[in-house]
């Protein structure tokens, strides 16, 4: 693959690696590839930060759905007292979600612009600060597209959740495909199995709600809803 695929960037096509699931589901993840065919953390991060930069401006998440979903976290965990958004680039999910939770609700952005927004750490959200640990009621991401490897990513959210707490994913036709910017594709109906088998017994899907608005372009915008088991 690493062979082909510089031939094939020249006519416009790129091979990317599938993780087949047992009953031949499968997702995309593209590849950041070392010259020896090891992982190639600097050209993930590089690639990262420039789609940052060049989407600095751009908002994707939506008031009307954070004000939603603060609803259904209040009825199913209650008083937040600490809450994290994930890959928020301008910050407004956690601006959102504080105005209508409260608590401390912080957001993490791998690219430099984090220090820019409010209540946003730079931060690779692949990876876990100790103090996190089992102490935070709810994580939202739309962002788990980005992840060059969403079963590390996804059991890394997990460990903070709270006996209680929960995860919700962001999952819309706009995260079926994968690309060097967005690495992680996948269908919606191949979530729940991905979820579960990434799991391994300690978490799984628990719900699937419709978005109560989304862009027109999109087919579907559904936000999935992830406990400990």
């Amino acid at each position: 693959m690493r062979f082909l695929n510089p031939l094939l960037r020249n006519l416009g096509y790129e091979i990317h690696r599938s993780g087949a699931g047992a009953d031949g589901s499968a997702f995309r993840l593209f590849e950041y590839q070392k010259p020896d065919g090891s992982f190639d953390y600097a050209k993930y991060k590089a690639a990262q930060i420039s789609g940052n930069h060049r989407k600095i401006d751009n908002v994707w998440v939506r008031e009307e759905n954070v004000e939603f979903l603060s609803r259904y976290i209040k009825e199913k965990v209650g008083d937040v007292k600490f809450g994290i958004c994930h890959g928020t680039r301008r910050g407004k999910e956690q601006e959102w979600f504080r105005q209508y939770l409260g608590g401390e609700i912080v957001g993490t952005e791998i690219s430099d612009t984090a220090t820019q927004f409010p209540n946003t750490i730079q931060w690779d959200f692949h990876e876990v600060k100790p103090e996190w640990r089992n102490s935070v009621d709810f994580i939202y991401s739309n962002s788990l597209d980005h992840s060059y490897d969403p079963k590390k990513c996804l059991d890394a959210w997990m460990s903070c959740l709270t006996e209680s707490g929960i995860c919700i994913l962001e999952h819309s036709s706009g995260h079926e495909r994968a690309h060097a910017t967005d690495p992680f594709g996948a269908y919606i109906s191949q979530m729940p199995y991905l979820i579960l088998r990434w799991g391994d017994g300690a978490y799984c899907a628990r719900e699937i709600l419709d978005a109560p608005s989304k862009k027109g372009s999109l087919q579907y915008m559904k936000y999935i809803v992830i406990q400990r088991v």
